[in-house]
């Protein structure tokens, strides 16, 4: 299935709003995606080499790839905004692994929360160009949620685990039930049972003998070995459970949703009942309303929530979707949030702030979605 051709009003509108359009190539070093996406992009992943036997695949998605081109440009690249529109490769069951997205990154505004108010009202109109007259908005917020990982001293690995969880669609019951059979290092806890207690050296040559016995080939340039450390270390950050006290104010922080300044709220409630220190995130939360409600963003049509995550690992504030009326769990048509470490972690010498959202044009009705470029 060949994907649609980029609609040329939404290329006009990018550029109306200050972001010249940007490309990358469509071969990319695989290790970064690995490394910095989550799960659920990395075991999708169109895998290749080159002739020096460097592991490359086929480009995901844009935001790494034009962070990447920003921190080798440096200078004002690093405080620059950009668009995209093009195809991008994933493995999607019963659908063509070539699609095209399109979206917006802004990098380098200190004033973080006018800036995501200014992506998000960019990201609905992009919306409303593409055919869909009443989008709803899915809101959470990753510095929140992590704000309340932390004061519950939820160790990292655990962390991350629940997020995954409710990033596949896992309730709170679910994220937090330690015996959920979910996705990732929770099927091997048997095997990581037989290991506890073994030396580094003997946990870490049992498992890499597994692997090339297996056949496994190395991924990002990873020998076996490599691959079997990384295991390993994820599977000890990943251990550990909460007790009752502290999964119960998990599990009601993870349930409150509804109406933003109705959510706002109850998570200040809640955190003034349980002693929990995240006034910091809880005030660039609602001063991010404050510029949402003046970008004239309906604030009806959005639904905050408390347990919202996405499935990527390097979002550090706002996240949304962007979802059709109905039906009752539909596919998102747009997503994005804010990711102020990324930058730095590829390579940049600072952090630089940065926000964005990607489209998925094929999502919208073919009129819209299908216009020449």
């Amino acid at each position: 299935m060949k994907s649609a051709a980029p609609p040329a009003p939404l290329i006009a509108l990018f550029q109306a709003a200050g972001f010249p359009l940007a490309d990358a190539p469509l071969l990319q070093r695989a290790d970064v995606f690995l490394d910095l996406s989550g799960e659920d992009i990395r075991r999708r992943l169109f895998l290749t080499q080159d002739a020096a036997g460097i592991e490359l695949c086929l480009r995901p998605e844009f935001t790494i790839p034009l962070c990447l081109q920003a921190v080798a440009a440096g200078g004002d690249a690093l405080g620059n905004g950009m668009s995209y529109c093009g195809p991008v490769f994933r493995h999607r069951q019963g659908e063509s692994g070539e699609f095209i997205q399109a979206g917006v990154e802004s990098l380098g505004r200190s004033d973080a929360e006018a800036a995501d108010a200014e992506i998000l009202a960019l990201a609905i109109e992009s919306a409303k160009l593409l055919g869909e007259a009443r989008p709803l908005i899915r809101l959470g917020d990753a510095g929140l949620i992590n704000g309340v990982l932390a004061a519950l001293s939820v160790p990292p690995g655990l962390a991350r685990r629940l997020k995954r969880r409710l990033a596949a669609g896992r309730t709170p019951d679910e994220a937090l039930d330690p015996g959920a059979n979910g996705s990732g290092l929770d099927r091997y806890a048997g095997v990581m049972t037989a290991l506890e207690g073994a030396g580094q050296s003997s946990a870490q040559a049992f498992v890499g003998d597994m692997l090339t016995i297996s056949g496994v080939r190395a991924a990002g340039g990873r020998s076996a070995e490599e691959i079997a450390e990384r295991f390993l270390s994820k599977a000890r950050e990943g251990s550990g459970s909460l007790d009752e006290t502290r999964a119960a104010v998990l599990r009601e922080f993870l349930s409150i949703a509804g109406h933003p300044d109705k959510v706002t709220v109850a998570i200040r409630r809640l955190a003034s009942r349980h002693g929990l220190d995240i006034d910091a995130a809880l005030e660039r939360y609602e001063s991010r309303l404050g510029f949402m409600a003046a970008q004239g963003i309906d604030l009806a049509s959005v639904t905050a929530a408390g347990g919202f995550v996405r499935n990527l690992d390097y979002y550090t504030g706002m996240v949304f979707e962007i979802v059709p009326p109905s039906p009752a769990t539909p596919k998102p048509l747009v997503g994005g949030g804010r990711y102020d470490t990324l930058l730095k972690r590829l390579g940049s010498p600072v952090d630089v702030p940065a926000v964005g959202f990607s489209i998925w044009v094929e999502r919208f009705a073919p009129a819209a979605a299908g216009s020449p470029s």
